[in-house]
This record gives structure tokens, C-alpha cells and sequence, in this order.
């Protein structure tokens, strides 16, 4: 495995991955961003930049991306001067968006059509996390693409799953992120119920801390609720509603019903009308406690 990766998208999750690569030897060339701190940071580092998806890809061995949904992915690599405008024998594209597993196995045929490989894979875990390079990674591809990436995932990753063909890895971490994304908004109603009712939320935090409806989500939302800190569901509100979009549109698409999924779509939609798309998950119980009339967490 050659060691010059190139990639695209290096913000909240995306710097701490592409530091992780530069740090641990690898080639980067980084695609520019927006925000400038991070490429910044990253050239600063050792990286270098590329003018277009297609430089980008003409100059790696392997190309990265982890941009917001299934729209950036398809511009990044089908769109004008994108991936495939750079394609060569040997690349292989890595998908690290949680994405649309339908678009996934369109974007894979046409870089398949231009001899390149393919794998998806998503993450889970923190920004802090990406920083420390302790990311879990779902990885849909064949063994043998699988082989080939794993030293570039091992340079961001403590846990590798390979989950299955191409598509497995986006199809996994929508239904992972519906149970968390899930929980989130019952935990949101059930803090915004419990204010309405005169309900101590600090008591409230104590008993469920000890009993069976306690969870990882729950310790990772109350901080924010109680006011104590940011808590650790560093997500924008605004993704979320996207992926578990993403989780109605695949249990439609093999016949599955989603009746919660539907219901925790409208809650997170709800809190994005709201305003608070750039807030991070737990926020939803902000978003909810307006319509109900109680103030729930920090202000805005």
C-alpha cells in the first residue's frame, strides 16, 4: 500500500483523521475547505493542497471522504473536475460519509466503470476522538479492498469492522445512529415532560444513573440539560435529521416498516424549524421544551 492518501472534507471529524494520517507518515494532500483553520493547520503539519477532487485524486493512491451527506459525495466524485476526472489504475475511494446507501452503490459502479475501487466507511465515536485517532469505522467492501485500506484506517481508528460488501458499512451506521439519534429524542421528551411537571431534573438524572433506563446517550445528553457542560453529543442537529432521513429512506427500500423512525425524523425536523440545525443533538429538548412552553438546558 502506497502511503499518499489524499482527502476531502477536513472539518469537525475530518482534521482529526487527516492529522492522524500526516502524523503517522502518510503523503496527505487535503482539499480546501471553507473553514480555513483546519487545512491550515494540516499544511502546516506537512500536507499539501489540491485545487480540484481530480488533482486530488491524480496525486493519491487512495482519496478519503467525509463530507456531509450523499449530495457532497456525488459532487466530489461525479461532478465537474471530480474524482473521476482523476482516476488511474490502482486508486481506491474511501468513503467515510455516513450516506445513502442507494447513492453509495451508484457512486461505486461509476468509479468501478473507470477501474476504481470502492469502500465505505462510516465512523462512530467523537471530534475528540478523530483528534486522538480512536474512531470506529464500518467498513463495506471485498476482502480484498478491505486488506489494502485497513494501514490508512488503522492511522485514525482503535476498532475496524469489516461488516460486509459494498454498501454494508452506510447500511450499519444509519440503523446505529437511528438507536442512538432514537434515544436522544426520547430522552428529550421525557426531560422536557418531566420540567413541564415540576419534575427535579438533577433527582432525575441521580435515579435513572442507577437503574435500567440508564444508557450511555443518556450520560452524554444530561451534562447539557443540567447546564453543566456541553455534554458529549457533539452533532449537529442539522446531520442528524439527515441520517435518520437516511434510516426512513432505507427501511422503505426493503420493505421495513419505520414508525419510530418517522416519529424521531419529525422531532429532529421539529428542532431544525426551530433554529437550532448548527446546535448539537441535545438540544432537542431546547427545541422541544419551546413548544411546550418550558425552558429545557442553556439558552440560545
Amino acid at each position: 500500500m502506497s502511503r499518499r492518501v489524499g482527502f476531502i472534507g477536513v472539518g469537525l471529524m475530518g482534521h482529526g483523521m487527516a492529522k492522524n494520517l500526516v502524523e503517522k507518515g502518510f503523503a496527505l494532500t487535503v482539499l480546501g475547505h471553507r473553514n480555513r483553520a483546519p487545512v491550515e493547520d494540516l499544511l502546516g503539519r506537512g500536507a499539501r493542497e489540491a485545487g480540484s477532487p481530480a488533482d486530488l485524486a491524480r496525486g493519491s493512491e487512495v482519496v478519503i471522504l467525509c463530507v456531509p451527506s450523499s449530495a457532497e459525495v456525488e459532487h466530489c466524485v461525479l461532478g465537474e473536475a471530480g474524482i473521476l476526472e482523476g482516476a488511474h489504475e490502482g486508486l481506491i475511494v474511501i468513503d467515510a460519509t455516513t450516506a445513502e446507501p442507494t447513492s453509495t452503490e451508484k457512486v461505486a459502479a461509476a468509479l468501478a466503470a473507470h477501474g476504481v475501487r470502492f469502500a465505505d466507511a462510516p465512523l462512530t465515536r467523537s471530534p475528540k476522538d478523530a483528534e486522538a485517532g480512536l474512531l470506529n469505522t464500518l467498513v463495506g467492501a471485498d476482502e480484498a479492498t478491505f486488506a489494502a485500506i485497513r494501514p490508512v484506517l488503522e492511522a485514525y481508528c482503535e476498532n475496524i469492522f469489516h461488516v460486509g460488501p459494498i454498501g454494508s458499512g452506510h447500511k450499519m451506521k444509519l440503523v446505529n445512529n437511528f438507536m442512538s439519534q432514537g434515544m436522544a429524542a426520547l430522552i428529550a421528551e421525557a426531560v422536557t415532560t418531566a420540567t413541564k411537571a415540576g419534575v427535579d431534573l438533577e433527582k432525575l438524572f441521580e435515579v435513572v444513573s442507577a437503574g435500567g433506563a440508564n444508557s450511555n446517550v443518556f450520560q452524554r445528553m444530561m451534562p447539557w440539560v443540567l447546564g453543566r457542560s456541553e455534554g458529549g453529543m457533539i452533532f449537529q442537529l442539522k446531520n442528524g435529521q439527515k441520517d435518520v432521513r437516511y434510516y426512513t429512506h432505507l427501511a422503505e427500500s426493503v420493505g421495513a416498516t419505520a414508525i419510530l423512525g418517522a416519529a424521531v425524523h419529525q422531532i429532529f425536523t421539529l428542532a431544525v424549524a426551530q433554529g437550532e440545525g448548527e446546535s448539537y443533538v441535545p438540544a432537542l429538548a431546547r427545541g422541544l421544551g419551546k413548544v411546550n412552553g418550558v425552558a429545557v438546558g442553556p439558552p440560545r
